[in-house]
């Protein structure tokens, strides 16, 4: 078996101070180890959050699925002792994702089970492709299978539409949103960093957004603005600041208010600035005059109508960073299964044109 490495569930925050005497967040790992995962299995760091558990996510799941007598066909089939082997079979062509969760999966359910990978988060598999496999007791690979699979499978299908748009959204960078499945954020948004996106704020906490109802309630965008900046003063801190625009006029009012104000502003959004056509095009003019109207000054956001044909007319646009809530929200699940009969498998996958 690969070589062992403690994975940091916890990720704690701390203060530094800069030397304007601001203090800023920093993410720092707490020596929390967690199940046995291989070194070449972590490829790609999931992002650090201040109290996400991740254990206790896996934990959550095989508690779902074993109820209150656990895996009841397996004890009436399997004996106990009995050891296989088997292997995990690719049935859609994609970017494999999830692979470093499925093995802390597999250490939660039995840690002396032994898992193998050809294939690392990240790499491109074929339909048909046998790209791991995992050996030892019957019982506990039976068990812990499905859930496995329940990652992986939803990281892929995020990862392979992720690596798509990433791709085509060039010079551009593709980002998620926080549109994610209730006590996954930090597994798709994971997924989204294996696909080669990048990931927007990854909660209420570590960002400042100011979205439309901020800048109702506010009493109008540059309302918003200067209370995110007094309130960033007075509680002596430095983060990452973003605004909602949705036209030009809106644009216009923060860079105003920029030129007037010291501000911690950083992002400006350009919502729903891509407009559809009926052809199925989509018009990013209004889009373009927005990033010429900032010209550099702020990184800029493209929001809405964000599709996997039109985010490369949306890339060439000028925009630093394109949002895709549909990355995480609309999953397809790339097909994956686990199989001790790999022969058999294989045949019933060609019989039904899945492998």
């Amino acid at each position: 078996m690969p070589g062992i490495l403690s994975v940091s569930s916890i990720v704690l925050p701390h203060w530094c101070t800069t030397s304007s005497g601001r203090r800023v967040v920093r993410m720092a790992a707490a020596h929390t180890p967690i199940a046995g995962v291989s070194f070449e299995a972590v490829t790609i760091k999931p992002p650090s959050h201040p109290t996400y558990d991740l254990k206790g996510i896996i934990k959550l799941a095989l508690a779902e699925d074993a109820g209150n007598r656990g895996d009841v066909t397996c004890m009436a089939t399997i004996p106990f002792d009995m050891e296989v082997e088997a292997h995990f079979l690719a049935k859609e062509d994609g970017i494999i994702a999830g692979i470093a969760l499925s093995e802390m999966v597999f250490q939660e359910v039995d840690p002396s089970l032994k898992v193998e990978w050809s294939r690392k988060d990240g790499d491109y598999v074929r339909k048909g492709l046998q790209f791991g496999k995992v050996y030892g007791r019957a019982h506990s690979i039976v068990v812990a299978e499905r859930i496995a699979l329940n990652f992986m499978q939803r990281m892929s299908g995020i990862a392979t539409l992720t690596k798509a748009m990433a791709d085509a959204a060039q010079p551009a960078y593709i980002l998620e949103t926080r549109k994610t499945a209730p006590g996954l954020r930090l597994v798709d948004k994971w997924a989204v960093l294996i696909g080669g996106g990048r990931n927007h704020r990854l909660g209420l906490f570590d960002m400042v957004l100011i979205k439309d109802n901020h800048i109702s309630i506010a009493g109008g965008i540059s309302n918003a603005l200067r209370s995110v900046d007094q309130y960033l003063e007075r509680e002596n801190l430095q983060m990452e600041v973003e605004v909602e625009t949705r036209t030009h006029e809106e644009v216009k009012e923060v860079l105003q208010y920029a030129s007037q104000t010291k501000t911690s502003l950083t992002r400006i959004m350009l919502d729903n600035m891509v407009v559809p056509l009926p052809n199925g095009d989509v018009d990013v003019s209004m889009l373009k005059e927005a990033v010429e109207l900032i010209n550099g000054k702020f990184e800029t956001e493209a929001s809405g109508n964000v599709t996997l044909e039109t985010v490369h007319k949306i890339g060439q646009s000028g925009v630093t960073y394109i949002s895709s809530g549909a990355l995480t929200h609309s999953v397809k699940a790339l097909d994956i299964s686990l199989k001790i009969d790999t022969e058999l498998a294989l045949e019933v996958g060609r019989r039904t044109k899945r492998a």
